[in-house]
């Protein structure tokens, strides 16, 4: 049996990024769907969820994955195109792109960024040449999103145990997805009137009340997500905690109350390692499983918070809190009750117990390696 296809483990730089255009949805809505596929798969989402998620075919799902293993970020832009066969391979594509995307200190050349001219003159004599000429150069840079940009700084995570946290998380994920959940805090969110997209005649477009100062606080929403039957739910708070990061734990082990072993994927804070958390997680037979710091894109719930942005937050004006987590718990029905058709998941737990039947398993007993 072939192995479920699967994005490759992030870059920390590449994992920021996409959560960035998953998060705030502004960009066309093919890189932000691209992106949602490639973050999801990358933390261990498989196809067919993935696939509902985005609302596309699972053979389109794979193609991107399979892209984004190939050309890395190139894949958030596809280029659908015909005409005479180019003079300009996707290789040297590829040295072009390298090389304008690489500080020249580190390519042997004395100064701190490129011009059109410098670049064109470096790719003529590189171990790979490529002749091209300015112009050209400049219309496959655009193409591919790359101009001149001021410089912003990111965060690279130095968790001295990063690799491990990853391989885990890839194992429980690959291995155990139906004792596989995540949890995180989505927000801050607020009640001031959010922009959005909305359908509109053109040039009147739909128009939210304009506000000038923050009232009533904001709110997080602490949700929790299931891998195995993609179910979301989750509650609204005030603040974050401890106390409320240990009632999405019990929420999650009442979703399975047999007793064995389950992994919760979760971000690696101060309030989710509490002595009180240890020793209930130690007690109900759970293990979690931290992403490295600084890279929260690790975290399958992730890819499932652009959607609640722009369907929930998105062109919203509530008029207080209970009514934005009234049309959050609303939002979170719907989506649930399209996930997986009723069918589909009963015929799914017909084949986990008949598997479980022959291996004389039952849920109260877990696996002796996966303790």
């Amino acid at each position: 049996m072939a192995e479920p296809v699967r994005a490759r483990r992030l870059t920390d730089q590449e994992g920021q990024r996409l959560q960035q255009i998953v998060r705030r949805g502004k960009h066309e809505s093919v890189r932000v769907r691209r992106a949602m596929i490639i973050m999801a798969s990358a933390s261990g989402t498989l196809v067919p969820a993935i696939a509902r998620l985005v609302a596309a075919d699972e053979d389109t799902v794979r193609d991107v994955i399979h892209l984004f293993n190939q050309k890395g970020l190139a894949a958030l832009d596809p280029q659908w195109a015909g005409g005479r066969p180019r003079l300009i391979s996707d290789e040297d594509i590829q040295v072009i792109v390298t090389a304008a995307t690489t500080r020249p200190e580190k390519l042997g050349q004395p100064f701190t960024r490129w011009s059109l001219r410098k670049l064109a003159a470096y790719l003529a004599g590189c171990p790979r040449p490529v002749a091209i000429g300015r112009e050209r150069l400049r219309q496959i840079l655009h193409a591919r999103g790359i101009s001149f940009q001021r410089t912003r700084t990111w965060k690279e995570s130095r968790d001295p145990d990063r690799d491990a946290k990853l391989d885990r998380i890839e194992y429980v994920t690959s291995a155990y997805p139906d004792r596989c959940f995540a949890f995180d805090q989505f927000g801050p969110l607020s009640i001031r009137p959010c922009h959005g997209a909305c359908w509109a005649k053109r040039k009147h477009p739909a128009r939210l009340r304009a506000t000038y100062h923050r009232t009533h606080g904001i709110r997080y929403f602490h949700g929790c997500y299931s891998l195995g039957d993609d179910q979301l739910w989750g509650v609204t708070r005030e603040h974050k905690g401890a106390g409320h990061t240990l009632a999405a734990l019990k929420s999650i082990r009442a979703a399975r109350p047999g007793g064995y072993r389950l992994f919760v994927i979760l971000d690696n804070l101060a309030a989710n390692k509490t002595p009180a958390i240890r020793r209930w997680v130690k007690r109900e037979n759970v293990e979690l499983c931290f992403t490295p710091t600084n890279a929260s894109w690790a975290n399958p719930i992730e890819a499932h918070f652009g959607p609640l942005r722009t369907f929930v937050m998105g062109n919203s004006d509530y008029p207080n809190h209970p009514a934005l987590a009234r049309r959050l718990q609303a939002y979170l029905r719907w989506r649930n009750a399209h996930a997986r058709h009723p069918d589909v998941l009963a015929a799914q737990r017909r084949e986990r117990a008949r598997i479980r039947s022959e291996r004389h398993q039952r849920w109260g007993r877990p696996k002796p390696q996966a303790a």
